[in-house]
């Protein structure tokens, strides 16, 4: 029986490429999005709340409360996301191995082989196109699915698809 190899000494490295810092406002308008559809859906929720005549005489009065209670706390967190994510999100291809770190509240590493890489997409929402960004995602056999590094400036992300596509290709061509 073989034993397992012993684990490298000391913290695993950061991936050496940050996304776009250009993600930071697409992120950003992103949170000013979902923070209007916040306000709106408990503004509207204020409304109704009177017409609730189930509801405790104390809440029905001060429905005003709602959005206070939606908007503060959700306000800061919306505004300093963005910041924290770009700080956290990297990527890197290293050899023949995709590495992305990705996560603020729960870390995510992620070590894709290029040999096992099955497709390479590049895909554009609305908001990255009005950046010049994209989201690259690559997809294995793996049980996991797939990998998305998202942030990226699009001919960075055009570039990187057309190589890793083009490097599965002779490394799949090499292991038949």
């Amino acid at each position: 029986m073989t034993e397992a190899p012993d684990p490298p000494a000391g913290p695993l490295r950061d991936p050496h490429h940050r996304v776009s810092p250009k993600a930071v406002r697409l992120w950003l308008l992103e949170a000013v999005v979902a923070l209007v559809l916040f306000a709106a859906g408990s503004f509207l929720l204020a409304a109704w709340i009177p017409s609730w005549s189930w509801l405790p005489l104390w809440l029905s009065g001060n429905s005003w409360l709602v959005p206070v209670v939606v908007l503060v706390p959700a306000t800061p967190f919306l505004v300093v996301e963005p910041f924290v994510r770009f700080a956290v999100h990297r990527w890197e291809l290293s050899g023949d191995v995709v590495y992305a770190r990705s996560g603020f509240l729960t870390r995510e590493w992620v070590f894709v082989p290029v040999s096992r890489i099955q497709t390479v997409d590049k895909a554009q929402g609305w908001f990255e196109r009005l950046f010049g960004l994209a989201t690259l995602e690559i997809r294995t056999a793996s049980h996991a699915g797939s990998s998305t590094i998202q942030g990226l400036d699009h001919t960075v992300a055009a570039g990187l698809a057309e190589h890793l596509a083009r490097r599965a290709e002779e490394l799949r061509d090499d292991a038949t």
